[in-house]
């Protein structure tokens, strides 16, 4: 029986480190997406290309259903289009919404299809993987670039730069929003007074 709880507490901890993995797996992708938004838009574009001809590939080897590769060609289509705003995005641009809409159609006709044929789970997971959700991945890590890039638009954040830390969007300002609160929480419990 002991050593049962101690399996809970063991699974417990894992869930934990590696959800905190992922957040700083993520936090500095964001970060070298920030840096390198010249090269990122590259990759990402490679990305697309990639997709493509997996769709091909899907369409000559496998006997995948028209309507799915076809749905794959037309988010590739508009995630081409998206591109060429990077890393100007901007969230309510008609591109970017097809791209939210199309992550939501392609995933029920995906799910629809693959709980109707069956294919081990590794094949399910290798088409959700490069073709569902690589790129908009990389899409999604790659909104903070707005922030950092130089300006093309008037903007004064620059006379403030030296004495507040301008706020940040995307995952890195989601980031920068748990970690505030995480340490007000702490004082708050804790009962800690700012000396300044």
């Amino acid at each position: 029986m002991f050593l049962y709880i101690l399996s809970w507490i063991s699974t417990l901890l894992h869930i934990v480190f590696a959800t905190l993995s992922l957040a700083a797996g993520l936090y500095y992708v964001a970060e070298v997406v920030e840096e390198y938004s010249v090269m990122t838009a590259k990759v990402i574009k490679y990305m697309i290309y990639t997709t493509i001809a997996i769709n091909i590939g899907l369409l000559v080897f496998e006997e995948m259903p028209l309507y799915l590769i076809g749905l794959g060609f037309f988010t590739s289509i508009d995630h081409i289009f998206l591109l060429k705003e990077f890393p100007n995005i901007s969230l309510l641009s008609p591109s970017f919404i097809i791209a939210g809409v199309m992550v939501f159609v392609n995933h029920y006709y995906a799910f629809q299809y693959f709980s109707t044929i069956y294919y081990q789970f590794s094949e399910v997971l290798a088409y959700f993987t490069l073709c569902q959700w690589m790129v908009p991945f990389a899409f999604f890590v790659s909104l903070s670039v707005n922030e950092s890039t130089l300006p093309t638009t008037t903007t004064y954040e620059t006379q403030s730069y030296n004495m507040n830390k301008s706020k940040r969007s995307g995952i890195l300002g989601i980031f920068d929003y748990i970690a505030q609160k995480k340490y007000l929480l702490k004082d708050y419990f804790l009962q800690r007074k700012h000396i300044y």
